[in-house]
């Protein structure tokens, strides 16, 4: 297989369409393409080797539903989560990123204060129209 040269086809993830694609290269580095341009959409980006980008899980949110489930059933099983093939309990992150613990005192935010009311803005002068004659100098 040859090198690979500015504007030859090549299949990679686009990550505006988030589907693989046709692109065009648009720089080499070492021998490899570095950026790429979606022949589709014309996003540039780096080369992504076809790989979709990891999606992203918010570890919190899931660790508060496990807590959630935990009051409700203690003997309900936390749920795992499984990020870019690496299987991470939840449960262990619900300690660091849970928050303060249900029964701390939390100082409430003293009420906002209102929005200044605005002035109605008065309408523009308008200039005075002649009276009269149409052509009257």
């Amino acid at each position: 297989m040859r090198e690979p040269r500015l504007g030859d086809d090549i299949d990679d993830f686009c990550v505006r369409c988030k589907r693989i694609m046709n692109h065009a290269i648009v720089s080499v580095v070492n021998g490899e393409p570095a950026k790429v341009r979606c022949r589709t959409c014309h996003n540039d980006h780096d080369f992504r080797h076809e790989q979709a980008p990891p999606p992203k899980v918010d570890l919190r949110k899931q660790a508060l539903f496990n807590e959630a489930l935990k009051r409700i059933d203690p003997s309900a099983t936390p749920v795992a989560v499984t990020v870019a093939g690496v299987n991470i309990d939840v449960a262990e992150l619900a300690v660091d990123e849970a928050g303060p613990a249900p029964d701390a005192e939390i100082e409430s935010d003293p009420a906002p204060a209102e929005a200044p009311r605005l002035k109605p803005r008065k309408a523009a002068p308008q200039a005075a129209k002649p009276r009269g004659r149409k052509n009257a100098k």
